[in-house]
């Protein structure tokens, strides 16, 4: 495993400072594209660095997932959908290289180009490209896939939509999108949005449809079979058009993805032990080590395998939402990290074996360093001093507890804050300024045990404040749909990030999402600085600016108190069965989407 994830970017500042030059030297057709600089591998590159062009084709992999689904389209925010079917049935114009921050290849296109400053993109596609029913991708298909998606489409598409300002044929093959907004990232994001069959939805209300309609896609993989709520099979196409591209090469090696759908995660877990499912991600560390001792582990018939990576923590805990009056006070949330017994739950949950998350780009050269902020990080930050809140110039750190139950310390640290925010304890009941009693919804999906302990332990502790929640279970269409509108006070939340923060950083944390539905933003944040230090990363002209920018705006976040960090998975565990293997060779984003099941084959022997 190699030492920095950020080998592949050791350019000099010379080279930095001439980024936008290089850009003007590649305005010709090439086979990828880099955030910074060239991409690592050459056009001739035999297959993805990560995956085996020799592996065997066959076998399948069932995998279990808790609540259910009562939808086929990934692309739309109505109904539930199984979240695999976005990346196992859909490709794009290029395909994204998990082994380097941010690089994409040729994929449905067969060549890229882009103006001198990357003020617009040109895509050419490859006249072998198929849709699964063998029809030819055209651009209409294209055109119409982007302004559909970009339109009615989940808002997830429409931020990069907006920053279009023409999208025209150029020739039979060719497609060209010119940038309304100097924003070198959009030539990639542009090359990833997934292409659709524009004659499957003629007639059909697209952004309604649910699981009546089976997709008609490019993908190495169909529908062939599946039953609301149960489960979804997914076969190999044999007929696949780009089994022969050197970026798909050891990839969709195995016959069927089976994905089946349980109650909760302990029905799940028994179906693993029994032999339904083939493969288990385990986020608990307590349970990896002492649960994972049934007879198919003792024979060698099921293996564990654990699988490093270096890519940023991200945010996993419980988020609040400052919409609402319970939470629109920092101290208030601040209150409720310290009331968040990490340390005894840690030890309760997994025995202390699973390290925090201390900030959302931590485990990683991106996340804020301890202390205060200095150098470029500081000169970023202080010109909006007066919005941060306490911590983000001057250094913070999450509370940590003696480990005991009662968590003596942080409770009264907890309550002192509540006073600071005009809170008064009456006759043992948290009493807001308006003297009502202070109290609040916890809204969970259906299916997550370990969350609904986790927030057993945690209520436990604030009636120790006087503060007792409200906690809501609900099934994953309800939930979905009451997140999709920041219909909670406190909820479960789980958000990745990778080594090439951009765009996306906007429909996280972004003040557009305050009040439009959908986006990820479901803290309701809304900061001049978090805005800022993302436009910085956007057009950042050298690493040393781009990494001082996501360290800034990880201040940003981490001391706004808007989620209640629990564990971060600075490596995954998989219990499978033996005859599932993967390649030796790792991508510095380690298992991650694009990994299992893509490089993944099926060896009896």
């Amino acid at each position: 495993m190699r030492s920095n994830c950020f080998q592949i970017w050791q350019l000099s500042a010379a080279a930095f400072a001439l980024t936008m030059a290089a850009h003007s030297a590649h305005a010709e057709p090439r086979h990828g594209i880099a955030m910074y600089g060239d991409p690592a591998l050459p056009p001739d590159f035999v297959s993805l660095p990560y995956a085996n062009p020799d592996a065997p084709k066959g076998g399948r992999i069932v995998t279990g997932e808790t609540g259910g689904f009562d939808s086929l389209n990934p692309h739309i925010p109505k109904g539930s959908t199984p979240w695999q079917l976005r990346f196992l049935l859909y490709e794009g114009l290029m395909g994204r290289n998990w082994d380097e921050p941010f690089s994409l290849y040729a994929l449905l296109a067969e060549s890229i180009e882009t103006g001198p400053n990357r003020e617009w993109v040109e895509f050419v596609l490859r006249d072998e490209a198929r849709f699964s029913d063998g029809s030819p991708v055209t651009v209409e298909d294209v055109m119409w896939s982007y302004e559909t998606l970009g339109t009615i489409g989940h808002p997830r598409y429409h931020g990069a939509w907006a920053k279009v300002a023409s999208m025209e044929q150029t020739a039979p093959r060719s497609i060209r999108f010119t940038f309304e907004e100097d924003d070198p990232e959009m030539a990639l994001l542009i090359g990833m949005r997934p292409i659709l069959k524009k004659a499957q939805w003629e007639g059909k209300d697209f952004a309604a449809s649910g699981i009546d309609e089976i997709p008609i896609t490019t993908a190495p993989y169909v529908i062939d079979d599946y039953e609301a709520g149960r489960f979804v099979s997914l076969g190999r196409d044999p007929d696949y058009w780009g089994q022969d591209v050197n970026f798909m090469r050891g990839q969709a090696n195995l016959d069927e993805i089976r994905m089946e759908f349980y109650g909760d995660g302990t029905a799940m877990f028994e179906a693993f032990k029994a032999g339904a499912l083939n493969s288990s991600r385990e986020f608990n560390v307590e349970k990896w080590a002492t649960q994972y001792d049934f007879p198919a582990i003792d024979t060698g018939d099921v293996v564990k395998s654990v699988i490093p990576h270096e890519r940023p923590s991200g945010i996993t805990g419980f988020v609040m939402n400052t919409r609402r009056d319970a939470f629109s006070d920092w101290r208030v949330r601040d209150a409720m990290i310290h009331a968040f017994n990490f340390e005894y739950i840690n030890e309760t949950m997994t025995g202390s074996k699973q390290p925090r998350i201390t900030s959302y780009f931590s485990n990683s050269v991106l996340g804020m360093q301890d202390g205060a902020a200095d150098g470029r990080v500081r000169d970023l930050l202080e010109p909006f001093e007066d919005s941060l809140l306490p911590g983000a110039l001057d250094g913070y750190a999450l509370p940590v507890s003696d480990g005991t139950e009662r968590n003596r310390g942080n409770i009264r640290a907890a309550i002192s804050l509540m006073q600071d925010a005009g809170y008064t304890i009456e006759e043992g009941v948290m009493t807001r300024p308006d003297g009502a009693a202070f109290t609040f919804e916890i809204v969970l999906s259906q299916g997550s045990s370990e969350n609904e302990a986790i927030i057993d332990l945690f209520t436990q502790s604030l009636e120790r404040m006087g503060i007792t929640p409200i906690v809501t279970t609900i099934d994953n269409a309800q939930f979905r749909e009451r997140t999709n509108t920041y219909d909670f006070d406190m909820t479960y939340y789980r958000r990745g990030l990778s080594l090439s923060p951009g765009n996306e950083q906007k429909l996280y944390w972004g003040c557009d999402g305050v009040d439009a539905p959908g986006t990820r933003n479901w803290m309701g944040m809304c900061s001049p600085a978090a805005e800022e230090m993302i436009d910085t990363i956007l057009n950042s002209g050298s690493r040393e600016d781009f990494i001082a920018a996501t360290r800034a705006l990880d201040r940003v976040l981490t001391t706004g108190r808007y989620v209640i960090p629990i564990y971060q998975w600075n490596i995954s565990r998989i219990a499978h069965v033996k005859e599932l293997k993967y390649p030796d060779a790792l991508p510095i984003y380690g298992d991650w989407i694009g990994w299992q099941p893509d490089v993944w084959w099926w060896d009896e022997e």
